[in-house]
């Protein structure tokens, strides 16, 4: 027996693409990309992009104040060796943007507040409230493009349900516009209006508007251009719900730069669970890949991916394999990866010095990017830890606190070495365009599909079409 581990690799920091033909307009920092090159799509979002409003009885003018803000410079007070100045929303996407005409603003009525300081059940008040609003915004949706919603903090009572409720304000809302395709912005006070830090506050709901009113701010540079990647994810509902209690969420299918727009989901019939979790059978692994192709080739001329790599949390059964490679028998290769969160592996790095056989360790975590074997079927991805370059100091390490925890990568098919892989799964967690991190720990495909899970089984039904996520945001 031997107590030591393969060595490990370290991969790079992946580079994001700011323009779709220049080559130098290329950045590791997507924020700092985006100030110098400005976004993926420039010119293809329409100008400017008009913004509708709901609001408290009396605080519209609170709202219209911060909207008039995301055309201000706000400086960082927070993350400042990765934070940069927000120069104003028309500098950073070459878009101005303005609130919508007189008839798409929503004031509510000022008795919602005591009604629900005198129900028993507030967070229905709220939430039928607000989608009265947005019903009636609907018939204009023609004059706006995106709708902020502000929620103060003292409708906290509304925001979750009882201990028996299945219920989140958020994810309610969701639901319920997603299947109109409208886009809709939540500013909660506490987290926007009345944030401390305006500059990380504007950052994220810049970004947010712009890809809610369509546009792209940035893609991955350096991938295989004939790779697809999906991300699986089931949503449950309610054990006393009258529907199939398992969704089978299809995440967004991404393309080699990882810009996939849309997703599939659909009710599961044919599910095995097991501890809680659901596992498909070949039929429903079959159908849900076979959209999943579909949706990729609807969108690449007819095109079938070279290769497709798969992403879900739980392992792949044999009926799973076997139902994903009849649905994806055209393609050369299929790798199908367990990403697994939750594992006790850390990491610490050591420095090794002339004369030091033991090394001593080093005032930094493990470097994000860290790859190691650990059996012929799983690896260990830092995708949270060390990295070079990004401010005035030689280390950055997001979020400044704790060891950094890898995930534990489990082939269940494919072969070939770890880096073709572990790359695209590190390349992936930076390209979710919902905050302004430089990434998650997750890769996009698991990310992405944990939020759609959580608004998916709260939609009334599914339809057979495609959904853009940036009505899911």
């Amino acid at each position: 027996m031997t107590s030591e581990i393969a060595p490990h690799i370290w991969l790079p920091e992946p580079k994001l693409a700011f323009h779709p033909e220049r080559v130098s307009d290329r950045d590791i920092h997507p924020l700092r990309g985006l100030r110098r090159f400005g976004p993926y799509s420039a010119g293809l979002v329409l100008d400017p992009i008009r913004v509708a409003t709901i609001s408290p009885a009396g605080e519209s003018e609170r709202l219209f104040a911060f909207v008039r803000e995301l055309n201000a410079i706000a400086k960082p007070t927070e993350r400042r060796e990765y934070l940069p100045e927000w120069p104003g929303f028309q500098r950073v996407f070459g878009l101005h943007m303005r609130g919508a005409g007189r008839g798409c603003h929503i004031e509510l009525d000022q008795q919602l507040e005591t009604d629900m300081e005198a129900s028993p059940s507030p967070h229905v008040l709220l939430a039928e409230c607000l989608l009265r609003a947005v019903q009636t915004l609907e018939a204009r949706r023609s004059e706006f493009d995106v709708l902020f919603i502000y929620i103060p903090k003292r409708w906290a009572a509304g925001f979750t349900g009882g201990a028996s409720d299945d219920f989140d304000l958020h994810d309610h809302i969701k639901a319920a516009t997603a299947g109109r395709r409208l886009p809709v912005q939540l500013l909660r006070e506490d987290r926007a209006l009345a944030y401390p830090d305006q500059a990380s506050v504007m950052w994220r709901i810049g970004l947010a508007l712009y890809v809610k009113a369509g546009g792209i701010p940035w893609k991955l540079a350096d991938v295989d251009a004939e790779t697809a990647y999906i991300g699986l994810s089931y949503a449950v509902r309610p054990v006393d719900s009258d529907r199939p209690r398992f969704v089978t969420c299809c995440s967004q299918v991404f393309d080699a730069e990882g810009a996939g727009l849309e997703f599939v989901a659909y009710d599961a019939h044919e599910v095995d669970v097991q501890r809680d979790n659901p596992f498909l059978s070949r039929t429903e692994m079959f159908r849900v890949m076979t959209r999943a192709m579909d949706l990729y080739r609807r969108r690449h001329a007819g095109r079938s991916p070279r290769r497709v790599m798969v992403h879900k949390t739980t392992e792949f059964k044999n009926e799973e394999v076997d139902g994903a490679m009849e649905a994806l028998h055209l393609c050369e290769a299929v790798d199908l990866i367990q990403v697994v969160e939750d594992v006790g592996w850390r990491g610490v790095r050591i420095d090794g010095h002339a004369g030091d056989a033991k090394g001593k360790p080093t005032a930094f975590p493990v470097s994000r990017g860290t790859v190691v074997g650990i059996g012929g079927r799983e690896a260990l991805l830092w995708t949270h830890g060390d990295v070079q370059g990004i401010g005035d100091r030689s280390s950055y390490f997001q979020g400044g606190r704790s060891t950094p925890r890898p995930l534990r990568l489990v082939r269940h098919a494919g072969h070939g070495p770890w880096d073709d892989t572990c790359s695209a799964a590190l390349s992936l967690t930076k390209m979710n365009w919902n905050n302004d991190a430089l990434y998650d720990p997750l890769p996009v495909t698991m990310s992405y599909a944990k939020v759609l899970a959580r608004v998916v089984k709260r939609m009334s039904g599914l339809g057979s079409m495609p959904y853009q996520f940036r009505f899911f945001m």
